[in-house]
């Protein structure tokens, strides 16, 4: 008798409203479709505080905190109570989006300093949303200092800053965009990156990987991004559920057994 395939969904948003069914639902059937473990990120105060909650109500759902660059004009003073919450297994998602720029990029840059200051200061990961923006984002961490455990979430870049990141010792977490047709680049990144730096997340309700492009995405829909992966690398959909579970615990120890 095969073994069941498990996996680990770590980063998705199912508080939010867009996600389909809402949230219950979305979690009932990610762990129908044998997801074991989820991790909630917050972006700023009150989604941060949404997915403690849920983290305190379920036993395979872990919280981050964090303030999102779009979010970095508001501040952090009303995150600073939650990042010694049970169940908060990182400081994220943090770091620049110069695409939108919904916030100016001097409070960015500074708010995502200030991040990874906490990130070091209390010994958490470190959760990354960069965006037309790495030359900075290196540039920060290199001079605040680049916490233990950093995981560079929806990686978008290409080999060269794959390789960036991997000499600083981060993990590279994928999303549904490797199975985009116009994403080249990241399916380059996906290939070369060594299989115990190797993520696999949702972003959902964002993301939804292909068959679903369009659709709400859910932490279900974690294993067509595991599939995919396994398929491009040439490995066994078992191996790199069980090689991104097990990586998961390591870049998020708070999750582990």
């Amino acid at each position: 008798m095969n073994e069941r395939i498990t996996w680990v969904d770590t980063h998705c948003h199912v508080y939010d409203t867009k996600i389909e069914g809402g949230t219950d639902t979305a979690l009932d059937n990610a762990r129908n479709a044998g997801v074991v473990k989820m991790i909630v990120i917050g972006t700023d105060a009150t989604t941060s505080q949404q997915a403690i909650s849920l983290a305190a109500k379920n036993d395979d759902v872990w919280a981050t905190v964090g303030l999102h660059p779009h979010d970095a004009k508001n501040g952090l003073d009303d995150l600073l109570g939650f990042f010694n919450e049970n169940r908060v297994v990182a400081v994220g998602e943090c770091g620049l989006d110069y695409f939108y720029e919904y916030s100016e990029r001097q409070v960015q840059r500074e708010m995502f300093g200030r991040q990874i200051s906490i990130a070091n200061e209390l010994q958490l990961p470190l959760v990354i949303h960069t965006r037309d923006a790495w030359v900075e984002t290196f540039e920060i961490l290199d001079r605040v200092g680049i916490p233990k455990r950093t995981i560079f979430h929806c990686f978008t870049g290409g080999t060269a800053e794959a390789a960036e990141c991997l000499a600083l010792g981060a993990f590279l977490s994928f999303s549904g965009i490797v199975t985009f047709k116009g994403a080249d680049n990241v399916r380059e990144a996906a290939n070369m990156c060594p299989i115990d730096r190797l993520l696999i997340e949702t972003d959902a309700p964002y993301l939804a990987p292909i068959p679903f492009r369009g659709k709400s995405n859910h932490p279900a829909l974690v294993s067509y991004v595991g599939k995919f992966i396994a398929d491009l690398r040439g490995e066994s959909v078992a191996h790199i559920a069980q090689q991104t579970s097990a990586n998961a615990c390591l870049a998020f120890p708070g999750i582990a057994p």
